[in-house]
């Protein structure tokens, strides 16, 4: 069975050792211990990519808990695959909305950079940028 050093997890997926055993402490992942040193299997490094993965996807560590956990419940995978949907699409949601909020908030400040260079001009005045 194929083990790796938290050097080699580390590298591999470009974050420092003191990250991975946070996870550690968090109860996310679970290496053997051999003394002193840790080893990491073949579902510690899986687990591992699942964790960044929904870091990256705005995911928290809690929620990330329980999506892992349920494959513990499920070995088919079904029910945390039903689960992580439901979260992505909610997810997905919330982002759409902040992207409407952010484009009305876009457009706003265009109406007034616009109208505030239009009005430099009429006195005679440019913008910096003009």
């Amino acid at each position: 069975m194929a083990t790796y050093t938290i050097t080699e997890l580390a590298r591999e997926f470009a974050i420092t050792a003191r990250t991975i055993r946070f996870y550690e402490d968090e109860g996310l992942i679970k290496p053997k211990r051999q003394g002193l040193t840790r080893l990491y299997s073949v579902g510690d490094r899986t687990r591992l990519g699942w964790i960044l993965r929904g870091k990256r996807l705005g995911f928290s560590l809690a929620e990330i808990k329980e999506l892992l956990d349920l494959y513990q419940v499920d070995r088919t995978g079904v029910q945390q695959m039903r689960e992580l949907l439901k979260r992505i699409r909610h997810l997905k949601g919330d982002l759409q909305e902040k992207r409407r909020d952010l484009d009305a908030h876009i457009e706003e400040i265009s109406d007034v950079e616009n109208v505030v260079a239009s009005e430099l001009k009429k006195r005679g005045a440019p913008s910096e940028n003009d």
